[in-house]
């Protein structure tokens, strides 16, 4: 039986009238793509509309093109270009400042000790601070002709309530680092500092000697956290009261414990650190996802902010062979060691010098041997330490840093080569073998 006995005359009249649809469209699909073509210039080169050659293939440009467009591999491609080992320009620094309930006074006698119109700062003032102190250290900032002028210090808007052995207080440093990524392009390291932290080095001192380091060295001081320790840091789950009360208490333990991690080892160290912008552009748009994956691992770890920067560096192949176990502190521990280092002194004077480092923690408000500091180390007698910047005058007691002069001129004294001598030990090869080790 044929199929002809199915189809009337009048089906077989339609079909037959549309054979020409098919090979209309086709034809008019044609037309708009050559025309599209022409308008947008699909096919044309970013240089002058050229056509591109026929041995370059097409979807590999424009694969290409729209990976350094819209994905962030080709942002740290291009900073690591930025910061190879080529000796690039004068570096500069970024700083944090932090601190708590009554540290306003301290943070800008820190800060002051620590400026340079290079460097880029960001203070932060935590919620335990009455918010009359917030606004009087934001008042002062703006108040400061040099700073108004240079507009390189930022106090933080948002104030945080942060827990040392929580979360929080990474929370808040990565917010920092966001802050400064945000408002400059240009400095090569982060520092973070605590008000009662206070330099041993100007900074012309230390500008100077970083002008002849690599850009891709990390200074963090860690070590592996094996046998017993594993169980006792990594195991307990804790919850940070900063993440949901308004209000300052210690970390709540819970009952349950956690498997240790197989996918990264776990390292620890401390919470003062030196890092580049490019480890910490990883850590904020790492896009193989594990900065994120280790910080939210740590949201429930004891003393987070001794861990987390040293557990991604170390896990991450790009990085682990720049970190450098030194945190540029000097602090005194008692023996045998308590959770908190002792605070610092006149005894304490010679030592400090002699560690070479370019900072010391922790001293308390106004003690006389930060006055010391201030005379026979940073040559400050006015509200900055002074450097080669300032080249106004000090005559009767003048300060010589209202005059702004050249920025990119230093003028190391004795602390550029005490920590020089420092760099020549960090920098040996047996010291080199304790990274990530």
């Amino acid at each position: 039986m044929s199929m002809r006995k199915y189809v009337n005359s009048h089906s077989g009249r339609t079909f037959g009238d549309r054979v020409w649809i098919i090979p209309f469209f086709a034809s008019l699909l044609i037309l708009i793509t050559l025309f599209l073509t022409a308008i947008f210039g699909l096919f044309a080169s970013p240089n002058g509309g050229e056509q591109i050659p026929n041995d370059v293939n097409l979807s590999s440009k424009l694969e290409l093109e729209d990976t350094s467009g819209y994905f962030v591999e080709s942002e740290l491609r291009r900073s690591s270009e930025r910061y190879g080992n080529t000796k690039p320009r004068l570096p500069r620094l970024a700083y944090l400042i932090s601190g708590t309930k009554g540290d306003s006074h301290r943070m800008m006698r820190t800060l002051q000790a620590v400026y340079h119109p290079r460097n880029q700062y960001v203070l932060h003032l935590d919620l335990e601070a009455l918010p009359r102190e917030r606004l009087e250290l934001a008042a002062s900032v703006k108040a400061d002709p040099t700073f108004h002028e240079v507009d390189n210090v930022r106090v933080m808007a948002q104030s945080n309530l942060v827990t040392y052995k929580g979360p929080t207080m990474i929370a808040c440093t990565l917010q920092a680092i966001s802050i400064l990524l945000k408002e400059s392009s240009e400095w090569d390291w982060f520092i973070n500092l605590s008000a009662s932290d206070y330099p041993l080095v100007t900074q012309d001192d230390f500008l100077h000697v970083f002008s002849n380091l690599s850009r891709n060295l990390n200074f963090i001081e860690h070590m592996q956290i094996v046998g017993w320790k594993l169980n006792q840091r990594a195991k307990p789950i804790i919850v940070d009261p900063g993440l949901y009360l308004s209000k300052k208490s210690d970390i709540a333990w819970t009952t349950q414990r956690r498997s240790l991690p197989t996918s990264f080892k776990l390292f620890t160290g401390s919470a003062w650190v030196m890092l580049t912008r490019q480890f910490l552009e990883y850590c904020i748009w790492g896009w193989d996802n594990l900065p994120r994956t280790i910080l939210m691992y740590y949201a429930n770890f004891i003393s987070s902010p001794e861990g987390y920067f040293h557990t991604v560096i170390c896990n991450t192949d790009e990085f682990q062979n720049t970190a450098i176990s030194h945190d540029l502190h000097y602090i005194a521990w008692d023996s045998p060691p308590k959770q908190h280092p002792r605070y610092l002194s006149m005894k304490d004077f010679d030592k400090m010098v002699k560690s070479n480092a370019p900072f010391a923690r922790k001293f308390a408000k106004d003690d006389p041997v930060l006055d010391k500091i201030d005379k026979e180390i940073l040559g400050r007698t006015n509200r900055f330490a002074p450097g080669a910047w300032c080249v106004g005058s000090s005559e009767n007691g003048a300060n010589p840093c209202s005059v702004r002069g050249n920025d990119s001129v230093f003028n190391p004294g004795p602390g550029a080569k005490r920590l020089q001598e420092l760099f020549q030990t960090l920098l040996s090869v047996d010291f080199g073998k304790k990274q990530c080790a």
